[in-house]
C-alpha cells in the first residue's frame, strides 16, 4: 500500500486556544512527520480559518486529525492529497 507523503487540509480553530506557531511546533514532532506550514486564511469573531499542509515519510492521518483535534482543531476537509508507491 501507498504512503501518504503531503496534505493540505481546510481546518477551523477558535481564536482563544493555542497560536498556529504553538500548533505547527507540536504537530511536526509526530513520527512520520518532516514538516508543518499553517495559514490564516481568515479571522472572525471567534475563530480562525487555517490551511494546514503537513509533510512526511509516511503520514497517518487518524493520527493526525485525533492530535489537531486535542489541539481544538477541526478538519473542515482535505483539499489535497500526496502518495508514493512503498
Amino acid at each position: 500500500m501507498g504512503k501518504i507523503k503531503r496534505l493540505l487540509l481546510d481546518t477551523l480553530k477558535p481564536l482563544k486556544g493555542l497560536s498556529i506557531i504553538d500548533i505547527a511546533k507540536e504537530i511536526v514532532d509526530m513520527e512520520g512527520l518532516g514538516r508543518v506550514t499553517i495559514k490564516v486564511d481568515e479571522m472572525d469573531v471567534e475563530t480562525v480559518t487555517l490551511s494546514i499542509i503537513v509533510e512526511g515519510d509516511d503520514i497517518d492521518f487518524e493520527k493526525l486529525k485525533a492530535a489537531l483535534e486535542e489541539r481544538g482543531v477541526v478538519i473542515h476537509s482535505i483539499d489535497e492529497v500526496t502518495a508514493e508507491k512503498e
